[in-house]
């Protein structure tokens, strides 16, 4: 009777062993607020003049990330209005936007790959993004941090199809 308990033991052991992996491919997520964030929407483009919009949306919540260029590289933010992020939520009762801009909001963009063949880009961010909306005292900003978007697929300018 012993080894009857023993082998169903063994049994029951091994098969709830299972493997439950699921892949983000392509992926856009990062902690807001040390608060896990994944949009549920994403999509990038090339502009006619050579910078790159990232964008993740999630319900009302959207971040849109801008490089000056698709070479990869780091890209600092708060130093110009080329290279920026922003976070916006549209939702009627938190209507907020805050962003990074030339003198405010800090932070990092960094392109780890951009595919050509497949139109493809992938990298890390991390932002402190400052509120627009100097009066709102309780949420001054808002922090980004531990951001990566991966194989998002790349497309040309919106605005320029639309012509």
């Amino acid at each position: 009777m012993k080894k009857y308990f023993y082998f169903l033991s063994l049994l029951l052991i091994v098969t709830s062993c299972t493997e439950d992996v699921r892949f983000n491919n392509p992926a856009f997520q990062t902690l807001k607020d040390n608060t896990f964030w994944r949009a549920q929407v994403y999509k990038a483009y090339l502009n006619s003049n050579g910078t790159i919009v990232i964008e993740g949306n999630l319900g009302y919540e959207k971040v849109i990330l801008q490089t000056e260029s698709s070479a990869e590289q780091s890209y600092s933010l708060g130093v110009n209005e080329i290279s920026k992020a922003t976070y916006e939520n549209t939702l009627p009762s938190i209507l907020s936007f805050y962003s990074t801009g030339e003198n405010y909001g800090t932070g990092q963009i960094v392109i780890t790959d951009y595919d050509t063949k497949n139109n493809t880009i992938s990298g890390t961010f991390r932002f402190t993004g400052i509120n627009r909306d100097a009066g709102d005292v309780e949420s001054p900003k808002v922090n980004f941090t531990e951001g990566v978007f991966y194989k998002i697929t790349v497309v040309g300018d919106p605005r320029l199809s639309a012509e």
